[in-house]
């Protein structure tokens, strides 16, 4: 399987550059994953797809202004820098730009000293370290200070910074906003309630891999970088609940399934070290186990988890999401559940049909 198997071409103006007025208005693309049919609606309609019982699972996580603009202590040349993720109280792995000047030692300078960042390492693919010092709350400091870090393909500036997060946002610690929730208002979240829709909220904070392109061809090379999830105990008993009753888990955004599936193969593995395993389809109830229908427990860590064509599916029974980049794993994982002719076919009509994409984008629903 290739990198550039999942090459489409997109014409520059359909990347959408500002969010809509309504966040409901957006269009919706209704894929079916069995025929690769396509229909035409708009997202407020979502609910004319979803069925009583159902789960739909929502990622919480809350965008930090994780963007920073300092200077070089004793040159005054401009720094800029982007928060990853905390690795200790007040380290943080960043992304540094002029990254060649940011040597360990190196010490930035932000709102005049109201923050000081020191570069203690360089890791991974050149990413610092860096460790801050300041007087008081390191969130209200960054609030005064940061930026929301729109993606690269964003060059207009935000002017409601609320509308890169979901309404639901609740835990900080992403990089990127979970783009699919943007669609949802609370009005609309409320009909879905009503309907007798069940609501399954988990965690994963959005790392740099969301910004990253894969640069190499063969496929399962590729190697994603490590992201936080949670899912609490309410969540896991609302999506097995689910399950055992043969209702659906949909899943609103990739960063949801990447959480549900990451969740469920570590139950999977659990179970294989318990029975002695190696078929990763094989499950036993070994002793003190709970009912074998269970798919998911509660659990917390770091997933690397890369979801292409030929994946099982363990949680997730349909899919929604943004429109992604030409050859980016988000679109892999797309193609993973519907089948990458039929995405590509549907994405192919989205372009003649002026959808807007990525993060400020149009929806589709895969189902």
């Amino acid at each position: 399987m290739k990198t550039s198997d999942f090459k489409f071409d997109l014409p520059q103006e359909l990347i959408a550059q500002d969010p809509l007025e309504d966040r409901a208005s957006s269009r919706l693309m209704v894929l079916d994953r069995e025929t690769g049919a396509v229909t035409h609606r708009h997202f407020y309609e979502i609910t004319d797809y979803l069925r009583p019982g159902d789960c739909l699972v929502l990622n919480n996580t809350k965008v930090i202004p994780a963007r920073l603009y300092g200077v070089r202590e004793g040159t005054g040349a401009a720094i800029e820098i982007l928060l990853l993720k905390r690795r200790e109280n007040n380290i943080w792995e960043t992304l540094v730009r002029p990254g060649k000047k940011a040597k360990p030692g190196t010490r930035i300078l932000f709102g005049d000293g109201l923050l000081v960042g020191e570069v203690v390492d360089v890791v991974e693919e050149g990413n610092r370290l860096i460790q801050f010092t300041y007087e008081g709350v390191f969130e209200e400091i960054l609030d005064r200070l940061g930026q929301m870090p729109l993606p690269p393909y964003i060059t207009h500036e935000l002017k409601d910074k609320n509308r890169y997060q979901t309404v639901y946002a609740k835990h900080e610690g992403s990089a990127a906003a979970p783009t699919a929730g943007l669609h949802f208002t609370p009005e609309l979240l409320q009909r879905v309630r009503d309907m007798g829709v069940r609501i399954a909220e988990v965690t994963l904070h959005v790392g740099l891999g969301t910004f990253r392109p894969v640069k190499v061809e063969d496929v399962t090379q590729h190697h994603m970088h490590s992201e936080f999830y949670q899912v609490d105990e309410e969540a896991a008993r609302i999506i097995n609940e689910t399950k055992a009753g043969g209702s659906r888990v949909i899943c609103v955004g990739t960063t949801s399934c990447r959480t549900v599936e990451s969740a469920a193969l570590r139950l999977t593995q659990e179970r294989q070290a318990l029975c002695g395993q190696k078929d990763p389809s094989a499950m036993c109830p070994a002793k003190g186990e709970q009912e074998i229908s269970e798919v998911i427990r509660p659990c917390s860590g770091w997933t690397e988890i890369f979801i292409y064509p030929g994946f099982q599916f363990r949680v997730l029974d349909c899919l929604i999401t943004n429109f992604h980049l030409p050859e980016s794993t988000l679109l892999m994982l797309v193609s993973a559940l519907a089948g990458r002719e039929h995405v590509l076919a549907a994405y192919d009509e989205a372009v003649r049909e002026r959808y807007r994409f990525f993060s400020f984008g149009d929806a589709m629903l895969l189902i």
